[in-house]
């Protein structure tokens, strides 16, 4: 009953409910970070070898999303990488949205709004009706931020198929708990800070094959060539073939922690992590008298939510005046009940 998945990798100093905010390290992420920072602090090593778990981590986000490594870039948020794909779309490009969408994905493209790029947005349950021959682009997130809604994967994908839209997801509220299969869709972007519990810095980006070649690598530097340590210096351009190209540099020590984090997302399996999630999540809507849902978000209008909770010790957020907890591999039965005894006082 009061188990995490993996005892003793996550030790929350309470009950935290606030994943969808911020994702908390397992303990060899932690000290994995901690030497590195040592060793910077104290000039003890090189740096070279902390490129590596950045590939490390690449390798082990393509596998979780089911793509080859080849077609997954890495970066520092979704914006910048998102941003790359709306620059690149033809002038004129249609682009459909969500009306309560995220603004990292949202505004890459409002600011194209010079070029003819336009945007309509509808209800996030609505989308995969709306894909039809007047879009280009249906651009989205796999859950959403502030309701916690689950996007219709399946449904989106058929539709833009059938009428040969692009689709580009944010999937950021997603992986790490949600399974998703990334090669059905255009781009999927993640961050990792969030459910795969690893620090800000620390972003990837599936595109499919034939597309690679259709973005502009404006901000190619020397990670963005086929083996970054032969393009320290000088022309011609020569940029790597795979998604790669698209690569900006990483922040070493943030990449040192994202690796074992996500070794560990592995070795548990999405599959078990989403049975975790969602029994809790479902549990927790049970205690508060909702229909079970789909998301390990739970979103909730109990009276003084905030307030009872923060008295308890208990962190969570509030969205759009509503109580968002997120439910996640740290997280137990009994933190369930506790949360539910605390909104009941």
């Amino acid at each position: 009953m009061g188990k995490t998945l993996m005892p003793g990798l996550w030790e929350p100093a309470g009950t935290y409910l606030n994943t969808a905010s911020y994702g908390l390290p397992p303990r060899p992420a932690w000290d994995a970070l901690r030497e590195a920072l040592e060793d910077w602090r104290g000039g003890r090593t090189s740096w070279e070898h902390w490129g590596v778990p950045g590939e490390e981590a690449r390798a082990s986000f393509a596998r979780l999303v089911g793509v080859p490594v080849e077609t997954v870039a890495i970066g520092a948020n979704v914006s910048s990488l998102i941003g790359l794909i709306a620059a690149s779309v033809r002038d004129g490009t249609r682009v459909l949205a969500p009306d309560v969408e995220f603004t990292s994905l949202l505004f890459p493209f409002l600011v194209q709004e010079h070029r003819g790029v336009s945007v309509r947005l509808v209800p996030a349950a609505e989308l995969a009706g709306e894909v039809g021959p007047d879009v280009d682009v249906v651009a989205f997130s796999a859950v959403q931020m502030a309701t916690g809604e689950v996007a219709n994967l399946d449904a989106i994908a058929r539709a833009a198929e059938d009428h040969d839209v692009m689709t580009v997801i944010d999937a950021t509220q997603a992986v790490g708990w949600l399974p998703l299969d990334a090669s059905r869709f255009d781009i999927v972007a993640v961050h990792g800070y969030k459910w795969l519990m690893s620090p800000r810095g620390t972003a990837y980006m599936s595109i499919r094959p034939e597309r690679v070649r259709d973005v502009v690598p404006a901000t190619a530097g020397w990670y963005a060539g086929e083996d970054p340590l032969a393009t320290f210096f000088g022309p011609p351009l020569r940029l790597a073939d795979s998604a790669r190209r698209l690569d900006t540099s990483p922040a070493w020590y943030m990449w040192v922690a994202a690796a074992p984090t996500l070794a560990i997302v592995e070795e548990i399996g999405m599959q078990v992590i989403h049975a975790h999630d969602m029994r809790l999540a479902n549990r927790f809507r049970a205690g508060l008298g909702l229909e079970p849902g789909n998301s390990a978000i739970v979103m909730s209008d109990a009276p003084g939510a905030a307030e009872k909770l923060a008295a308890a010790g208990i962190q969570a957020a509030v969205r759009g005046g509503r109580l968002r907890t997120s439910w996640h591999v740290y997280n137990t039965e009994r933190d369930v009940d506790r949360t539910l005894d605390a909104l009941s006082a």
